[in-house]
């Protein structure tokens, strides 16, 4: 289409819906229609893109990907999608004949309350490499009314509201009332036979309709639109009109409200039994509708479930929606006769499951009593896998007990959610080749024995059309002049640009970009009431906050930094601006005491006016997706120090990697990957490695003897008793050296302490010499050529689904 054509389109589209929806011409209209207006105008090409691009699917009889996953961080939808439609220059040139900027409609937008973390950001990576690539595949998740919530800090203290996305976002929600499904809780369960065989039927339940909405997701120059299906729950009995009508309207609205919970939040806090009970009841309300959906599809395309694992790949993200792989059987069985090993096989042939954490508390555990009342049918499936597994276990290795009960789905009154994606998949990956090592030696270790081809590893990736391209367009800009835009579509045409590491031009190039993007994310800050210098150099630690993130331990040094200055106030070094960015789960006692320690930190460090030239720490409040777009192209020294062994794998690290950031870092998740490409020579490794940590731990961890035996550790311990902004920090200080029944310090701050001194003083060095870091800076950003969504997906794609692009 003609540029002409595009722009009367765009031009009709905009006036049409301002029309529509609001009666008004676009000289009346206030930026937020105006920014609802270019969404839907947005949407509606969209739709119409993936209309034809189903018609493809379904003409080639293409096998298709369903991902399941609790979040999606998606972040702001319209100049993500604007950007890969390469309508950006037609906006704006439409826009600015009614004197209105696309960078205004932008700020409009509300991030999408769907997603937490890294989790949820991995998830919206792969969703747009699937679509760009042009895959046949579908996301499902929960329409979450509120997102995880919107941190304020008081006094240090993380205070938590909730995060009201809708108004805003809703634009980009295409309701489909055409495919709802009934969902099934509690009632019972009886068996009968008749010469047709076992009939199961589910009596006395509580029921729950769900209700799509679809989000399109663009891909970047090409035909391909993914859809991420939205499930949003609504009561379906009748409304109680005797209860009205008699004014007691509460227990009218009653069913309705009940039902609506279930998408009423994100994560709900889960330390009581109530909280554990929706839990569930979310993850079987996405896993049930969006089977029944992939089913129903799969049987109006074919008529037939016989060659549904040929057809269908559902890829569970994390062990939220295993229950996908009873439901399943649920439904092939009792709606469909099939036998049970006729089920079981269709059901391993069709599911696989990556793994997120090696940590034995994230491996979901739910209570068997628990899962009985709430899913009766799925319970009893549940009991019937465990027992026929173990069975088949039994034979294999005969009195062998002990591997037995650990590969267990059912153990001392508990399903392991672990244990059953392992059981009812055909491929398990870790998310980094370390992590993925540890699965197989240490968390799934008997499951590895027994099926070794089953376990896999696909490094993360992320998606660098918007990391780098949309987030840092100068960078962007130096990159096609240097080696030209394949890039943007073939990540691996970024390693070109290493053949520059010499250039001066270049490389002062580079020293400016970064520049002028700590003085963009300074302003931003401004705006917020928060003074950030962008001449001190920006080390930066973004990432949830968690024990073994260690963002402990970065405030540990900064206090000995701190300490250090308050004795020699004229000591040279180059000023820093210690940024984090972090939310702590509502009921995280100790995380939320760690922001506390870094906000008063901050505030004494800003009643010094000497020492705050020198040295600044700014705790960045409410951290998303669009601040980070920010941060990223901002940071030059990036902290990537958790426990060795414990992250799966990051993905901050390879957006700040993308951007030209230096990573300072343990020997963890895809920092080892970062440091094969890049070479030990440009990144900052310090601290123990992973099998070293597990030495310490069996020979016997004792954190009293680093304080009692070090100095220095002794005196920034001793401070956190004594305090800062007038607050003590006894708790965190027997957090360090007592700990839980005698457990100090879990994850090891202390032993790591010396070291992490020593390689942040190399880094400091190395960034007086301003070419040289430049140079290593270079070298990371055409390192990140493997650190690529669409890599990661053409693995999943080839080696895991079985999956073909349509192209």
């Amino acid at each position: 289409m003609e540029v002409t054509e595009l722009k009367d389109e765009i031009r009709n589209g905009i006036t049409n819906k301002l029309s529509r929806h609001y009666g008004i011409s676009a000289e009346e209209a206030t930026t937020s229609q105006m920014y609802k207006a270019c969404a839907r105008t947005v949407l509606d090409i969209l739709l119409e893109k993936r209309a034809k691009f189903n018609k493809q699917i379904k003409r080639n009889h293409s096998k298709k990907v369903y991902y399941l996953c609790m979040e999606f961080l998606v972040g702001r939808s319209l100049k993500n999608n604007v950007y890969n439609l390469g309508l950006k220059d037609e906006f704006e040139d439409v826009l600015s004949e009614w004197d209105f900027k696309l960078e205004d409609l932008y700020e409009e937008e509300p991030d999408a309350g769907l997603g937490n973390g890294g989790l949820g950001r991995l998830a919206s990576c792969f969703m747009d490499s699937l679509a760009t690539m042009e895959y046949p595949a579908m996301g499902y998740s929960i329409c979450y009314e509120y997102g995880l919530f919107k941190q304020k800090i008081v006094d240090g203290w993380q205070m938590e509201l909730p995060d009201i996305w809708l108004p805003g976002g809703d634009v980009w929600l295409n309701k489909r009332n055409d495919l709802t499904f009934q969902v099934k809780f509690q009632g019972r369960i009886e068996e009968k036979w008749s010469d047709k065989g076992l009939k199961i039927e589910h009596l006395d339940y509580d029921e729950v309709e769900a209700v799509p909405f679809d989000m399109m997701i663009s891909g970047a120059d090409s035909e391909g639109v993914s859809v991420l299906r939205l499930w949003r729950a609504r009561d379906i009995k009748n409304f109680d009109m005797n209860s009205f009508a008699q004014g007691d309207y509460e227990r009218a609205m009653m069913e309705n409200t009940s039902a609506e919970l279930i998408n009423k939040v994100l994560y709900p806090s889960d330390n009581h039994f109530e909280g554990k009970t929706l839990r569930l009841r979310q993850q079987y309300f996405l896993v049930s509708a969006s089977v029944q959906n992939i089913v129903r599809e799969h049987l109006n395309q074919y008529g037939t479930l016989a060659n549904f694992s040929e057809k269908v790949a559902i890829h569970i993200n994390d062990t939220h929606p295993t229950l996908c792989i009873p439901e399943l059987m649920r439904i092939f069985m009792d709606e469909h006769n099939y036998t049970w090993d006729e089920a079981y096989k269709m059901v391993t042939e069709t599911v696989t499951y990556t793994n997120h954490t090696v940590l034995a508390e994230a491996l979901e555990k739910w209570s068997a009593g628990l899962i009985q009342q709430q899913l009766p049918r799925i319970y009893g499936i549940i009991k019937e896998l465990n027992e026929r597994f173990c069975h088949s276990l039994w034979l294999k290795y005969p009195g062998n007990w002990e591997m037995v009960e650990r590969m267990s789905i059912i153990s001392h009154n508990q399903v392991r959610m672990a244990n059953l994606a392992v059981a009812g998949s055909n491929c398990v990956n870790g998310v980094s080749k370390l992590h993925s090592e540890i699965l197989k030696d240490d968390v799934f270790a008997d499951f590895n024995r027994v099926n070794p081809e089953k376990f896999t590893n696909v490094t993360n990736g992320i998606a660098h059309r918007r990391w780098l391209c949309q987030s840092n367009p100068e960078l962007t800009e130096l990159l096609d002049e240097c080696i030209g835009d394949a890039y943007k579509k073939d990540a691996k045409r970024l390693g070109d640009f290493r053949r520059y590491h010499s250039n001066k031009a270049v490389l002062q190039q580079l020293e400016k970009i970064k520049y002028n993007n700590k003085v963009r994310f300074a302003e931003l800050m401004d705006k917020k009431g928060v003074t950030i210098d962008p001449q001190s150099m920006f080390v930066v630690q973004a990432k949830r906050l968690h024990e073994y993130k260690r963002q402990l331990l970065n405030a540990l040094r900064i206090i000995s930094l701190y300490l250090d200055l308050k004795d020699n106030p004229n000591m040279e070094i180059a000023p820093q601006t210690f940024l984090f960015a972090a939310k702590a789960a509502p009921g995280y006692y100790i995380a939320k005491e760690v922001i506390k320690l870094i906000c008063h930190l901050s505030a004494e460090i800003e009643k010094d006016p000497i020492m705050r030239e020198k040295i600044r720490v700014v705790f960045l409040e409410n951290y998303c997706v669009t601040m980070a777009e920010h941060l990223m192209p901002a940071t030059e020294l990036s902290e990537q120090i958790s426990l060795a062994g414990k992250e799966a794998s990051g993905t901050g690290n390879m957006k700040m990697m993308i951007n030209g950031a230096l990573t300072l870092g343990t020997m963890d998740g895809a920092n080892v990957e970062i440091t094969e490409a890049v070479g030990r020579d440009n990144i900052f490794i310090f601290g123990m490695h992973a099998n070293e940590v597990e030495r310490r731990w069996k020979e016997g961890y004792a954190a009293s003897s680093y304080y009692h035996n070090n100095a220095k550790i002794r005196r920034v311990v001793d401070q956190l008793r004594i305090g800062f902004n007038g607050e003590s920090f006894e708790t965190i200080y027997r957090y360090l050296i007592v700990g839980e029944y005698g457990i100090g310090d879990p994850y090891m701050c202390l032993a790591d302490f010396e070291d992490y001194l020593k390689v942040h003083q190399n880094a400091m060095e190395v960034y007086k010499d301003q070419l040289k870091w430049n140079k290593m800076s270079l070298i990371n950003i055409a390192g990140a050529e493997r650190f690529a969504a669409d890599r990661s997906i053409e693995e999943y794609a080839d080696r895991i689904w079985g999956i073909s692009p349509l192209k």
